[in-house]
């Protein structure tokens, strides 16, 4: 049986930058990319004899959510990712889904950083190279 629901923790540990546990909005969409090896899909990938040309590219891991922003790291979540997004070190990522599953991957937080000032969130995007491991 498939369970979906809540991200309940993303935590990072970053050389430079500590360790910051985000606490993720209840009850909104997520989406994730394990990243890895993607195959084109391109109907114009073939050859005059008629046989597949298969494109293979590598595709980084991602995971985009709606984070609250409360204290991580002694700051405003939004202005620790700020801080992430400005350093050229990658951290230690992992996210733990609401029924046990954890994924973790080396990565930073990319994309525009524009807190909901009325709601008190903002999405949060982290991306990094290779697949996105299963942890539990």
């Amino acid at each position: 049986m498939a369970v979906g629901g809540d991200i309940i923790e993303v935590t990072v540990n970053h050389p430079t930058l500590g360790t910051g546990i985000f606490k993720i909005k209840s009850n909104e969409g997520s989406t994730f990319d394990l990243g890895g090896i993607r195959k084109n899909d391109d109907a114009n990938q073939i050859a005059t004899d008629g046989s597949i040309i298969r494109q293979m590219n590598m595709a980084a891991w991602s995971f985009e959510l709606t984070a609250v922003n409360d204290t991580v790291a002694s700051k405003p979540a939004a202005e620790f990712v700020c801080d992430l997004q400005a350093s050229p070190e990658e951290g230690d990522w992992t996210f733990t889904f609401i029924n046990g599953t954890v994924y973790g991957g080396l990565g930073s937080p990319v994309g525009d950083v524009q807190p909901d000032a009325n709601v008190a969130t903002f999405t949060l995007k982290v991306n990094g190279g290779g697949k996105l491991k299963k942890i539990v």
